[in-house]
Order: structure tokens, then sequence, then C-alpha cells
């Protein structure tokens, strides 16, 4: 994917969130949104994606050590064979969502419109080289902003699909991406050739599901 298309599908991806999050009602922010988290934390959680951009480019960064998204994602999950570590990770995460959603304040829907107004203008007076300080290593902006249109794309869906809506039809681009992102980081996982029998509708769990 060229970096002109990559940052379409960012701001895409953005764009569709705020679309989404502005058709929560009232009543419904204490609803379940995902796992432990009801509406609120799961668009906290979210916000994440934008607010870290902002954050980590503003931070000192050395040389990039991470090349790709693909080597980020495998980074921050590990291998998933410590069940004790990925228990504690799930709870920070889900607990640093619960903060973000509250810090949404009394208007989440016009913070969530802001806040990514401000990154996306942020992003498009950045050059693809610029170098953002994440957790897992230097990156720069054009390999890490496919990591945070996943995150974007995969809660917005999560989202729509709690307030029984259809995803905005803009986010189409940006699923696509997900998809090639998703089947890359699935062939370097240690469950790669379970995933693959997932995909082509091989298991009998999910036997209604394949890309074929």
């Amino acid at each position: 994917m060229s970096t002109n298309e990559s940052r379409r599908c960012f701001g895409a991806a953005a764009g569709a969130f705020v679309d989404l999050v502005s058709r929560v009602r009232p009543d419904q922010w204490a609803l379940p949104g995902l796992g432990v988290w009801d509406m609120r934390a799961l668009v906290g959680h979210t916000t994440r994606a934008l607010f870290t951009v902002e954050t980590y480019l503003a931070q000192p960064a050395g040389s990039p050590v991470l090349t790709g998204p693909v080597e980020y994602f495998l980074s921050v999950l590990g291998d998933g064979t410590d069940a004790e570590e990925r228990m504690r990770q799930d709870a920070a995460i889900a607990e640093r969502g619960r903060q973000a959603g509250a810090e949404l304040g009394d208007d989440p829907a016009n913070a969530v419109r802001d806040l990514a107004q401000r990154v996306l203008g942020l992003v498009d007076a950045s050059p693809d080289e610029s170098l953002l300080a994440t957790p897992a290593g230097t990156m720069t902006l054009a390999t890490y902003l496919p990591t945070r249109t996943f995150e974007l794309t995969v809660h917005s869906l999560d989202l729509a699909r709690s307030l029984d809506m259809v995803p905005p039809a803009a986010l189409a681009p940006a699923i696509a991406a997900c998809c090639e992102l998703a089947g890359a980081l699935a062939g370097r996982r240690p469950n790669a050739a379970s995933l693959l029998l997932t995909l082509t509708g091989r298991n009998s769990d999910a036997e209604s599901v394949s890309v074929l």
C-alpha cells in the first residue's frame, strides 16, 4: 500500500469512528460495548488510536527500529504462550480503556470529534519520515499509521455491532487494508495453520466463514 493510500485509509477510519460516536444516544453510554467494556470504555479505548499518534510524535525518538505494522503488533502482543502475562496485559488494556472513556467528559461525541480533527491535522502536517517513540520501539509515521487504522477500523466495527448499526460505507477501504494486515500478521503467529483453516471455513466453529 502506498503511503498516500495509507493516509487516506487512516482518515477514512477516523471519520467513520467520529460518525458512529456521534450517533450514540445519551442513554447508551452505559450499555455493554465489548468484553468488560461498556460503550464509553470501548469508545475511550478506540480514541487511543488517535491520541497515541499525537503523544508519540511529541516524544524524542531515535532511529527506527521497527520496520512495519506487523513487527509492531508482534512486539506488543508477544507470542501468546504465557497465559498469565496475557491476562495482565488484557487487564491493563481494559483499565486504560475505562480511564480514557472517563476522560471524554460530559460530551463524548464532541470530545472525540475535536480529538480526531486535531490529530488528522497533525498527520497532514507531518512527513512520512516523522519518528514516533512507541512502547514497542521507534517507528516512522508511515509505518505506524496502519496500526492505528487497524485499531480504529476493528473497534468501529465493534461499536457499530453494539449499536446494531450498519458500518459507515466510508470505512470500506480501511476494512480492506486491515484484512491485508491481519493476513500478514496471521502468517507470523504460532497458530497460523489454524487461522488459515478458519479463514477457509474448515474449523467447525467457523464453518460459515470463508474467504473462498
